[in-house]
C-alpha cells in the first residue's frame, strides 16, 4: 500500500471510530503486558525524548532527540480474512536537534502492519518500522530500551540505550489520564522519567568517526480510543527531568481562541510519591512567540508554567524545531529540546516541549 492509500485509510478510519468510541475502560495497569501494544484501541504511541552531551562535559547538552512510534487501528475488522487488509497502521517520527549547528533534522515513515515491514507486539515493548526499532528488555522494575534509527535525513544512524533509574510513573489516576470533560476523553498513560542514556551517532558519507554521547531521557507510552474534545484544536505539553532527580509533566488542551479546555500533569520528587494535578491547577502563559517561515505557524517557544508544585519558565533551546509530518500522521507540530528555569532564572531541568494545533486543528 503506497502513502496515498495509507493516508486515505487514515481519513476513513478516524471518523467512524471517533464517532462511536466509548473511551478506554479504567483499570489497573499490569506489567509487562502494558508495556506492549493494545491493538483493540484506536491510537497508541511510544515516545522517547532526551538530551545528549559529550562524556567529558556531561552538563552541557549538544543534542536533543525525539523518537516516536505510533500505532493506529483502522476501520477494517480485526477478523478480516485477508492478510493484505490494513487493520493496523504504524507511523514513526525521529528528530535530532544539533545545538552547535543550530539545526534540527527529522524524518518520518508510515506502513501497514504485517509482512515483516512493520509491527507493534502485544505483551511487551517491541515495535519496528523497517529498520527503525524500539525494544524493551529486563525486569519490569529495571527496564532497558534499545532503539536504532538509520536515516539519510539525519545524516547517519542514531543508536540509543535507555536504562531506568526510577520506578514507573503512572500518570493521572494510577495510569488513567483524563483529557477532557467527557467520559470518553481519557487514556491509559505512564511515563519512564530520568532514563540514563548512552548513544552512538554514526555519520554517513562524511568520513567522520562515530560519536559516543551520554544524557537523560523521558519515555511516554499512551493509548486511547478518544482523546480530543470537539472544541479542542491541540495541546501544549512538557516532560522535564530536573537535575535533582524530580520529574515534571504538565499539559493543557487548547481551544481555538487559545484558552484552556482541560489541563493536567504530575510532579514526583526523587523517592517521593506522585502528585497529580487537577484540570484547574495548571496554567500555561505564553511569553515569546516564534513564527515558522515554512508553515506560518506561530508557536510560543517560551512559557510561564504554573502548577501546584511550582512556577517555572520553559524556554526552547532552539526556536526552529517544527516538524512537518503531513507525509505520515498528517499534521504539523513543534517538538523540541527546552530548559526549565526557576524564578531566579537558574536552569533546573531539561526536557521536551510539544505544541500541536498551531497549523490547523489536530485530528486523532
Amino acid at each position: 500500500m503506497d502513502r496515498r492509500h495509507l493516508m486515505q485509510w487514515m481519513a476513513l478510519s478516524a471518523l467512524p471510530l471517533a464517532a462511536t468510541a466509548q473511551g478506554v475502560r479504567r483499570r489497573a495497569l499490569a506489567f509487562p503486558a502494558d508495556f506492549g501494544s493494545h491493538p483493540d484501541t484506536q491510537t497508541e504511541w511510544w515516545y522517547a525524548t532526551g538530551w545528549l552531551a559529550a562524556p567529558a562535559r556531561p552538563a552541557e547538552p549538544t543534542h536533543g532527540f525525539q523518537l516516536t512510534f505510533f500505532r493506529s487501528r483502522t476501520e477494517v475488522a480485526a477478523n478480516h480474512p485477508s492478510a493484505f487488509a490494513a487493520k493496523q497502521l504504524v507511523f514513526a517520527h525521529v528528530a535530532l536537534t544539533d545545538l552547535s549547528e543550530r539545526r534540527q533534522r527529522h524524518d518520518q515513515r508510515i506502513a501497514r502492519a504485517g509482512f515483516g515491514r512493520a509491527d507493534s507486539v502485544v505483551g511487551d515493548t517491541r515495535v519496528h518500522l523497517g529498520d527503525w526499532r524500539l525494544q524493551r528488555s529486563g525486569a519490569t522494575t529495571a527496564s532497558r530500551y534499545d532503539a536504532t534509527v538509520a536515516s539519510p535525513a539525519l545524516g547517519g544512524t542514531l543508536a540509543l540505550s535507555l536504562q531506568t533509574t526510577q520506578p514507573l510513573l503512572l500518570q493521572g489516576e494510577a495510569g488513567y489520564s483524563r483529557k477532557g470533560p467527557g467520559a470518553a476523553q481519557a487514556s491509559h498513560y505512564y511515563s519512564q522519567p530520568q532514563l540514563a542514556v548512552s548513544a552512538t551517532l554514526t555519520p554517513t558519507g562524511t568520513g567522520q568517526p562515530a560519536r559516543s554521547l551520554r544524557g537523560t531521557a523521558w519515555l511516554d507510552h499512551e493509548w486511547s480510543d478518544a482523546v480530543l474534545d470537539r472544541d479542542a484544536v491541540g495541546w501544549d505539553w512538557i516532560g522535564i527531568n530536573l537535575v535533582d532527580g524530580s520529574a515534571l509533566t504538565a499539559f493543557r488542551l487548547r481551544r481555538a481562541d487559545g484558552s484552556a479546555l482541560w489541563a493536567g500533569g504530575s510532579w514526583r520528587a526523587t523517592g517521593g510519591a506522585v502528585q497529580a494535578f487537577g484540570p484547574d491547577a495548571v496554567r500555561f502563559t505564553p511569553q515569546r512567540v516564534w513564527a515558522s517561515p515554512a508553515t506560518g505557524g506561530r508557536y510560543p517557544v517560551q512559557w510561564l508554567v504554573e502548577t501546584p508544585a511550582g512556577r517555572w519558565t520553559v524556554r526552547a533551546l532552539l526556536d526552529a524545531q517544527e516538524l512537518d509530518s503531513r507525509g505520515s500522521t498528517g499534521t504539523v507540530y513543534w517538538e523540541g529540546l527546552s530548559e526549565l528555569l526557576d524564578p531566579q532564572g537558574t536552569r533546573v531541568g531539561l526536557g521536551y516541549l510539544e505544541m500541536t494545533g498551531y497549523v490547523g486543528r489536530l485530528t486523532l
